[in-house]
């Protein structure tokens, strides 16, 4: 059966740290795309894959958002009037799944629509792993973008080993065929640290669950297991934490969308230079 418009995405995500220390890491790793208003009939149709309920594969609604029993459109929705961004339209969202009932995204993304079915605005959550998270909004232009370009200050704390007065800038291909997200984090003195997810679309089927389930077991737990691995080896380079702020007061941080050239792709998960 058909799984209408969720999809799953098989790529390679890289990380490479560029001061005071470098540091590079690359890995393998899949996503799943769910539009908000069907998941109940994608669990209905998926054996492998449930709705708030524990199964091989899962997608539960407090993961995401405020945590709250408020349904995540109206939570998003609720978000987007907030920044007068149109809504109405689909929303669809780039996530990791529960695998065994285990999840940690440190990343998903909220691609909201208008009615007429272009790109609204673009919602970045991100989880630290002090348990916080925190949400980017960043409206979109309407009109064909290849490559949409957007860019925010930095208002949460994530890595112990950044400081939190910074700035992102986004350039990303919506899903389609194949997705591409490049994020640059930059301070006063330049970029500092790079981030890059390549994926090629794949259609959803237990079949493709079961593969990537075999192909990447526990792929959650070793996305938490990693990301404490490599702080060790920062720590061990010489690179030391930062004292953890206060998490913002809002929620949410607006940033914005901009015409010049930002993070451009190149092969091998390079980068050129900025605006």
């Amino acid at each position: 059966m058909r799984a209408g418009h969720a999809a799953l995405y098989v790529g390679r995500i890289m990380h490479r740290r560029l001061r005071p220390r470098q540091h590079k890491l690359r890995y393998r790793i899949f996503y799943l795309l769910l539009d908000l208003d069907q998941v109940d009939n994608l669990a209905r149709t998926l054996r492998l894959f449930s709705h708030n309920g524990f199964n091989i594969f899962s997608f539960h609604d407090r993961d995401h958002g405020d945590g709250s029993a408020t349904s995540l459109r109206e939570q998003v929705e609720r978000h987007l009037r907030d920044a007068d961004v149109e809504v109405g339209g689909p929303i669809r969202l780039l996530t990791m799944p529960r695998i065994l009932g285990y999840v940690f995204n440190p990343l998903s993304i909220y691609f909201c629509h208008r009615t007429n079915g272009s790109l609204t605005a673009i919602l970045y959550e991100v989880n630290n792993t002090f348990g916080q998270r925190h949400t980017y909004l960043i409206p979109v232009t309407e009109g064909r973008q290849a490559t949409i370009r957007q860019e925010s200050r930095k208002s949460f704390h994530v890595s112990p080993f950044l400081d939190t007065d910074m700035a992102y800038s986004f350039a990303i291909r919506p899903p389609n065929k194949r997705l591409a997200v490049s994020i640059v984090g930059h301070d006063a003195k330049g970029p500092l640290i790079l981030a890059a997810l390549s994926a090629e679309r794949q259609t959803l089927t237990d079949a493709a669950l079961a593969r990537v389930f075999y192909r990447y077991p526990l792929l959650t737990v070793k996305v938490i297991v990693g990301i404490h691995w490599e702080a060790m080896l920062l720590w061990l380079k010489g690179v030391r934490p930062r004292r953890r702020p206060p998490p913002p007061e809002q929620p949410l941080t607006v940033g914005r969308q901009y015409p010049a050239p930002a993070a451009v792709f190149m092969k091998d998960g390079k980068h050129g230079p900025q605006r």
